[in-house]
């Protein structure tokens, strides 16, 4: 997809990410002009008329993430947004694409990041780190014999860049994945299996991994039945969208130790009310959205953005684009 572009579009970015990318932009750019967002401060309405480009960089997230969308979508002649993650779920989105932005994502940027952070909490289960930070807070040495990795049969949902990259991980350290997607391509790093495979999968898998975006069809994927269906004791590592677990559901399950075990970097409103009995169930790990939060994903975002936009200004298409 090709556009005409003037030279020298306005541009709508926190002041991090101008301070870290603008005499690049500039260079490829020249007579390239800025708006910058500040916390709290109004737009001008000259300004708003005047972006074509918005970038809605990692430093904005969460904070600041609503404010800046807010002026976007107050920003009449928006061309082109794009955002820091992989996931566009949000209705916001979708409200852009609708009346005709470009939207691109980030997608990739944090698939090396998030796959540590899966292969990190399925090693602390089977070394069962939790309940040696408990015995070290109580000054308690507690010598056990422990389980391994190495044999899991690992599902893995979702073959995207995350999910692959999970996939090749688990077998590096010994475990046999098995992915899922709607089409399998054949260059995926594992066996993978069609979705209409799902419930095969659920019954040979003891470790499973959601690394699925959120769709109508991936919201509450599992529920009550789907745990009924797993084997008693499997590990669960949710690094896709909270809503694609029924939450209430999954808690019964952890409690009658259906579900072993699980690693929960998402959650169905977030930030997880602090009454949730998850927060205090020892067989989960709970982190705040934060698996893809390290500094090589934010260079990585960063520099996908940058390259965007110098084949925005050549006209030329983009990566990662949302249709």
């Amino acid at each position: 997809m090709s556009t005409t572009r003037r030279t020298s579009p306005t541009v709508f970015v926190s002041a991090a990410l101008w301070g870290e990318l603008g005499t690049s932009l500039q260079a490829s750019c020249p007579g390239l002009q800025t708006v910058l967002f500040t916390a709290g401060e109004r737009v001008p309405d000259g300004d708003l008329a005047a972006i074509e480009v918005a970038c809605l960089s990692s430093d904005l997230w969460p904070d600041s993430s609503g404010p800046f969308l807010r002026i976007c979508l107050d920003s009449p002649n928006l061309r082109w947004l794009h955002s820091f993650s992989a996931g566009v779920d949000h209705p916001v989105f979708r409200m852009f694409v609708d009346r005709g932005v470009r939207l691109t994502t980030s997608s990739g940027a944090s698939a090396a990041a998030i796959a540590h952070h899966v292969i990190m909490n399925l090693l602390v289960a089977r070394r069962d780190l939790p309940s040696f930070l408990r015995a070290q807070a109580s000054h308690q040495w507690l010598p056990r014999d422990l389980d391994d990795v190495e044999g899991r049969t690992v599902g893995v949902i979702g073959m995207g860049p995350i999910g692959r990259e999970v996939a090749r991980l688990c077998r590096e350290f010994g475990m046999h994945p098995i992915g899922l997607r709607r089409t399998v391509r054949g260059d995926e790093p594992c066996e993978t299996w069609t979705f209409d495979r799902l419930h095969e999968l659920f019954g040979v898998v003891d470790t499973l991994v959601l690394a699925v975006p959120l769709t109508i069809d991936t919201a509450g994927l599992l529920g009550r039945a789907e745990f009924a269906m797993l084997q008693p004791g499997v590990h669960l590592v949710n690094v896709g969208r909270g809503e694609l677990i029924n939450e209430p559901a999954l808690i019964d399950a952890l409690r009658s130790g259906q579900v072993g075990w699980a690693a929960l970097d998402v959650a169905t409103t977030e930030p997880l009310p602090p009454e949730s009995p998850l927060w205090d169930m020892a067989n989960v790990v709970i982190t705040p959205h934060s698996s893809g939060g390290t500094a090589s994903t934010r260079r990585r975002s960063t520099a996908l953005f940058r390259d965007n936009f110098e084949r925005f200004v050549r006209g030329d298409s983009l990566y990662n684009e949302v249709f």
